[in-house]
């Protein structure tokens, strides 16, 4: 392994593949757009809007790529498209585990809530409005299916691994989950988003939503980690667990408290094995690291 590359930070250096630089570099590219959108008081439901949404949303895959770039060399840089592409890494075991454990969550903190009073799930709007007009299902498909595309290519399949490097597991897991968390801020104060029409800043749904991204990082990593960090693989499950919990809709409270408590049994579970010891942890190629 070659000496690292640095660039000059303040009086120090920084390694181009620390990941606090692409951190920054992600924060930079998705911020710009969507304060945009703030200052100019623009909704993203209009045209002007959408195209802001998503040239933010485009932030972390576009990072993402020009750091595999920048820091691994032509194998890291193939191993980084295979994972994203080949379904063989997943396996049928890890396909079955991503179709069936958002539905499952879903299901049993909807009886959870039934049990104390509350509504359950209900149907979301888009599948509500199906019967009548079919279409109306395209939204929630496309909001659920696209972000993940444009977002874990970047978190998952460069973040993670550089974590991993020098972090175990589970800490890895609860870095990336804050600083996705992090990440989604200004939403909250832009017109035309769930995370502005629906939730509200400082409410607790804020803290639910802010607070229950955390442990979604720790489930992906878990499902990264068996799949011979397979980006595909968490593509498929970030954009399943969207799609279930905009059609299946369950009170935040309940809804977040459940995927705690899936993180926290997974890290007793599986221990030191999968969450907790970097050294169990599977290393990306990087033979000409900078």
């Amino acid at each position: 392994m070659t000496e690292t590359a640095q660039l000059p930070v303040g009086n120090g250096r920084l390694a181009v593949g620390n990941p606090w630089v692409f951190f920054a570099a992600t924060f930079a590219i998705t911020w710009f757009f969507w304060l945009v959108a703030i200052a100019l008081e623009v909704s993203f439901s209009s045209a002007a809007g959408l195209v802001l949404l998503l040239a933010g949303l485009v932030g972390p895959g576009i990072a993402g790529i020009g750091f595999v770039y920048l820091v691994y060399d032509e194998r890291g840089r193939a191993d980084f498209w295979d994972r994203l592409t080949q379904v063989r890494r997943i396996g049928v075991r890890w396909i079955l585990v991503i179709l069936l454990l958002p539905p499952a969550v879903t299901l049993v903190a909807a009886g959870v809530d039934l049990l104390f009073g509350g509504p359950g799930a209900t149907w979301g709007e888009g599948v509500q409005e199906f019967g009548s007009n079919p279409l109306a299902i395209l939204p929630a498909l496309f909001f659920a299916t696209l972000p993940p595309l444009l977002e874990e290519v970047g978190w998952r399949g460069y973040a993670l691994d550089r974590l991993q490097l020098n972090w175990s597991a589970l800490s890895a897991s609860l870095i990336l989950g804050v600083v996705w968390s992090m990440w989604h801020l200004p939403l909250f104060f832009v017109d035309g988003t769930y995370q502005h029409d629906v939730v509200g800043f400082g409410t607790m749904g804020f803290w639910f939503f802010t607070i229950g991204i955390v442990p979604l990082s720790v489930v992906f990593t878990w499902v990264y980690n068996h799949t011979s960090r397979s980006i595909l693989g968490i593509i498929l499950l970030h954009g399943w667990v969207n799609f279930v919990a905009e059609t299946l809709e369950v009170t935040d409270s309940v809804y977040y408290i459940h995927w705690m408590l899936v993180a926290v049994l997974l890290t007793a579970i599986w221990g030191r094995k999968t969450l907790t010891a970097a050294a169990d942890v599977p290393r990306p190629p990087l033979p000409t690291d900078r």
